[in-house]
């Protein structure tokens, strides 16, 4: 900007501040030419200055033209609307006083039609008042009728509730006895079904129980078959044995007496070995009989299952104790 152009030249021309001081005659050449410099140099900014201010001076010119155009424009709008507004309060003066004047016609009408109502209704109500005694007496004649009908109805509605309530009493002690008739029907065949079914389990425990024994009696009696063959067979092959030791004892007898002693060594080792065999059938016989002691006992607690289990047959709780029949066909539930 020029003000700060000023400022910059202005601290350039410090320096030249002595040089001022001096008359043009007592400078120096070099000192004439610096002041020229210099004030060329303060003319040029002086003529940038006027310059700039000119161009401000401008410009506020025609922002000031441009307001009071502006200002001129405002006042001549701020009359056309103090113009209007006088004309409207004008018109509207004039409307309400046409309207003040059309609401006292209005009233005056209003109230002159009013009048002749109210006298045409005086007029009538007299009339419809004395045509409609008569009217009004039957309808209070009607009236009357009407609640002693109700009256009526009423009480065979009472009547008819009582009747119903009674009906419906007498319909739930019907349907009372015919479920506890029902209830006592299915508690009866409950208890043939369960009666049937207990001796059933019965019979089937018993056949089970009945046929485990029979296993095991089969079972005991092929054991003992077989250890009475084996006996036997042993008892044999030892009576064989003596016999052919006992031949072979007399061949050696016959022969001489040298051989005799491996002959009764022989046979003591024969009847050794035999009592060994007797003593383990024997033990075997011991431990079958120890497994049929134990199979006994197995099956005790299957026969106390079986009595427990035979049920006598069950009473009817909401009914005196009736026999049970059994039914062929109630085998299952």
């Amino acid at each position: 900007m020029p003000p700060k152009n000023r400022n910059k030249k202005s601290g350039k021309g410090k320096p030249s501040a002595g040089v001022d001081a001096l008359s043009t005659e007592e400078m120096s050449k070099d000192q004439l030419e610096e002041q020229v410099v210099r004030l060329r140099e303060e003319l040029d900014r002086e003529r940038e200055e006027r310059s700039y201010f000119q161009l401000e001076r401008d410009k506020i010119r025609g922002m000031w033209e441009i307001s009071r155009r502006r200002l001129e424009e405002a006042e001549a709008e701020l009359r056309d609307g103090v113009r209007q507004r006088d004309e409207a309060a004008e018109r509207h003066r004039v409307e309400i006083t046409v309207y003040k004047q059309k609401l006292k016609h209005v009233l005056s009408e209003q109230h002159n039609a009013v009048c002749e109502m109210k006298t045409d209704a005086v007029s009538s109500s007299s009339l419809l008042r004395n045509r409609n005694g008569g009217s009004e007496l039957d309808l209070q004649r009607q009236l009357r009728d009407l609640q002693a009908a109700g009256e009526q109805k009423t009480i065979r509605e009472h009547n008819a509730a009582k009747e119903l309530q009674l009906k419906h009493q007498a319909e739930l002690m019907r349907l009372g006895n015919e479920y506890e008739r029902q209830i006592h029907e299915l508690e009866m065949s409950f208890l043939q079904r369960a009666h049937a079914s207990t001796q059933a389990e019965d019979r089937k425990r018993r056949a089970a129980v009945s046929e485990v024994e029979q296993r095991m009696k089969s079972r005991m009696e092929s054991l003992m078959e077989e250890h009475d063959r084996v006996l036997r067979k042993g008892e044999e092959y030892f009576s064989q044995i003596q016999r052919n030791q006992q031949e072979e004892l007399d061949r050696w007898k016959l022969s001489g007496s040298e051989g005799v002693t491996p002959v009764l060594l022989g046979l003591s080792e024969s009847e050794t070995c035999f009592q060994e065999i007797l003593e383990s059938k024997r033990t075997a016989m011991e431990a079958l009989q120890l497994d049929l002691d134990q199979g006994t006992q197995l099956l005790r607690p299957l026969q106390d299952d079986v009595e427990v289990a035979v049920v006598p047959p069950l009473r009817s709780p909401t009914r005196p104790a009736e026999p049970v029949l059994e039914e062929p066909g109630l085998d299952r539930w």
